[in-house]
């Protein structure tokens, strides 16, 4: 029998069953070689992070710690069988381990990058290393959850140094378009691997440069604000709302995570309610109606691939952030009652991740070659559909 999502204790068991695994099986704990991969490593961190708030067990905070450091340490540099070797960034090895992500970080895929003048293969791309904007994005998040929950300021000043030198360079002047960003770069920056703009990038850069400054600002590091500022200034010219909505799971999930963070940094001073939330919302509605129709939710498990699906389901745990945020300062907000609107058509939707939850729960669904293929991505962000509070809310 599947454990019911509504079982608070069980879902914090479950999770830390599952994230005590994943430490042992990626090298963070024990005496295995560190398997990094920036995307579910940045999910990991947050998961930590809650699981020592929620249990008491500083045990949780040290891995969190350990993991950024890995993380640093691993994809921070060049690859093991790269001809170039030390900081991606190009720093001496004193320097870099005062700014480890000034470089950019690697994804962490097991094929190396492709090689300038190689013909693009897009099967083979997804498997080759290089740097994804929106892993950086969520790896900034993940830095800055850390510097809040911990008080270490280095923390915050890696993300902001990684948000500023993914701004420089994954954004691009182009003749007639104006700005643009690429997909995916190089693992040294140096050039575009996919130079097609991911659909929410330059939201998700905005979000993170105003969640960064933000926190410096709370740090009473009030200096950091201007590179932040303009990098969001930025990310914001290439936000075209109205093009918001999407059908992907993850993208919807996407979508939703970032409405959460822009709720509880909208202040009425530093960031006024320009109506982005509202945008965010009535895109995360559209969405949903069309993916609904779509009947993924009815094939078999070796037919979904689970951590797009479970993505949703941790943004489906943002309404509720949301809606705390809108009720108890509805002053800052422009538009509060039309907030609360969407807010309402979305909680109709909170069935749909219980029910992808409980799908996911089922041993039995989780013992195929298609989870097993993406084994870490798929046990940790199910871990943090569990407790999402854990990635949706501010420390």
């Amino acid at each position: 029998m599947a454990m019911k999502p509504d079982q608070a204790q069980s879902r914090v068991d479950f999770a830390r069953r599952t994230m005590d695994a994943f430490a042992t099986r990626t090298g963070l704990s024990g005496d295995r070689p560190a398997t990094r991969y920036l995307w579910t490593d940045a999910f990991s961190v947050c998961n930590y992070l809650y699981l020592a708030h929620v249990t008491g067990c500083n045990e949780y905070r040290a891995l969190a710690r350990e993991l950024i450091e890995q993380v640093h340490e691993v994809l921070g540099r060049h690859r093991a069988d790269d001809s170039r070797s030390g900081w991606i960034s190009g720093l001496s090895e004193e320097a870099g381990r005062a700014h480890p992500t000034a470089g950019g970080l690697r994804i962490g895929k097991p094929r190396p990058e492709r090689e300038a003048g190689d013909p693009l293969d897009d099967r083979l791309e997804w498997e080759r290393d290089g740097q994804y904007f929106h892993y950086l994005t969520k790896w900034a998040h993940a830095l800055d959850v850390a510097g809040r929950s911990t008080g270490d300021r280095d923390y915050s000043r890696y993300g902001r140094e990684l948000m500023q030198v993914a701004c420089d360079r994954f954004i691009v002047t182009t003749p007639g378009e104006g700005l643009r960003m690429a997909w995916k770069m190089s693992i040294d920056l140096s050039r575009p691997l996919v130079s097609s703009m991911g659909h929410h990038d330059p939201l998700d850069g905005y979000v993170r440069c105003i969640q960064l400054r933000a926190g410096a600002v709370a740090g009473g590091e009030e200096e950091e604000e201007a590179p932040m500022d303009r990098c969001a200034t930025r990310m914001a010219r290439m936000i075209r709302r109205n093009a918001l909505p999407t059908t992907d799971p993850l993208g919807l999930g996407g979508l939703l995570m970032d409405a959460a963070m822009v709720a509880q940094l909208v202040d009425g001073e530093h960031l006024p309610d320009d109506g982005l939330l509202g945008a965010l919302l009535a895109a995360a509605n559209l969405g949903l109606a069309h993916y609904r129709d779509e009947g993924e939710l009815e094939r078999s498990p070796m037919q979904r691939l689970a951590f797009r699906e479970l993505g949703l389901c941790i943004g489906l745990g943002a309404p509720a952030v949301i809606a705390a945020e809108v009720g108890g300062r509805r002053e800052v907000f422009r538009d509060a009652a039309g907030l609360k609107q969407k807010l309402d058509t979305l909680a109709e939707a909170s069935t749909l991740g219980q029910q992808n939850q409980i799908f996911w729960l089922e041993s039995a669904h989780r013992d195929t070659a298609l989870w097993k293929a993406h084994e870490n991505i798929n046990e940790v962000m199910l871990a943090t559909a569990l407790l999402p509070d854990g990635i949706l809310r501010l420390p």
